[in-house]
């Protein structure tokens, strides 16, 4: 009586590896380009924290001038201090333009990735003043 080995033709292996090295080397450029892609949305996210939270601000702002409100709110009047609004401030290795905005004026300011500056993001930025603590 003869015995029967089971188990895969060195051919067999073979072709399995190469199947897989043509799918790793299609998969991996995707995942390495990621990162760029990820600091372009930081950046997009940042300034559209930026955006709403003026827009409320602005809110704010109106509601204590017209009497309906206590709350305080942020004193705006350039886009560089606009990092203000957010919690915390603006995140380090972010920069923002120094551009004038008047109370109650929107101005299109710029924010960029001060490691990279081919990252920006514009978002709108609506002024406020007079608030006194």
């Amino acid at each position: 009586m003869r015995n029967q080995q089971s188990g895969f033709t060195l051919i067999e292996l073979i072709a399995v590896m190469v199947i897989i090295g043509i799918l790793a080397a299609t998969a991996v450029p995707k995942f390495i380009d990621l990162s760029d892609e990820a600091e372009t949305a930081a950046v997009s996210s940042i300034a559209g924290s930026i955006e709403s939270a003026s827009a409320l601000n602005h809110a704010v702002a109106i509601a204590t001038e017209a009497g309906l409100s206590t709350d305080p709110y942020v004193n705006i009047a350039n886009c560089n201090t606009s990092g203000d609004l957010l919690a915390g401030g603006l995140p380090s290795g972010y920069t923002l333009d120094d551009q004038s905005v008047g109370s109650k004026a929107t101005v299109t300011c710029t924010l960029t990735n001060a490691n990279d500056a081919t990252k920006t993001a514009t978002f709108a930025l609506i002024g406020a003043a007079g608030y006194t603590p």
